[in-house]
């Protein structure tokens, strides 16, 4: 067998398969096109978290938003095992200058580069027909859905807390109850 003419086909070989090595690297590494971008839910995080105490019925849930993206980005629904039907509210002063909660049409719109506070007499995720007690010291993990269809999910501790009893505004189906 004569070797000196398998050396330049082992070499011929050698320099394909670096050659296909080298570009599938290129590959992997290329940046996403502008039009590409990353998920709403990858940007967002939230500082402060937490949930009120209640034996029954609703509940609502608290933090500071923060959106760390160049866009702004759009909760548009939230979900929990802690409750069967979960809405995204605002407190606003109705004609007679009562405060009122309102689940807010299009959802909270967290800022690029800014925050969105949750708290009692202001935007916040309601909790209604909770599926059994919240007690002090006990978590809720909530799963926030945005625009895109991405998601971002928190766990919060749950707090004694007596305010935010606002009450809802005319019409609505769960008049007169608090939170």
């Amino acid at each position: 067998m004569n070797t000196t003419s398998l050396k330049p086909l082992s070499r011929l070989g050698a320099l394909v398969a670096v050659s296909l090595l080298a570009l599938t690297g290129c590959a992997a590494t290329s940046a996403p096109s502008e039009s590409e971008s990353a998920p709403a839910g990858d940007s967002i995080t939230i500082e402060d978290a937490w949930v009120k105490s209640a034996e029954e019925g609703m509940s609502a849930a608290f933090g500071t938003l923060t959106n760390a993206g160049a866009e702004d980005v759009t909760v548009v629904s939230a979900e929990t095992a802690a409750s069967s039907m979960v809405e995204l509210h605002e407190t606003v002063e109705n004609e007679a200058g009562e405060m009122v909660m309102r689940e807010i049409e299009g959802g909270f719109v967290i800022p690029a580069g800014g925050s969105l506070l949750l708290e009692p007499g202001a935007s916040h995720i309601m909790l209604m027909d909770l599926a059994a007690p919240l007690q002090a010291g006990a978590e809720v993990t909530v799963t926030l859905t945005f625009s895109d269809d991405s998601t971002y999910e928190f766990t919060a501790p749950v707090k004694d807390y007596s305010g935010a009893n606002e009450n809802y505004e005319d019409g609505d189906e769960h008049e007169g109850m608090d939170h």
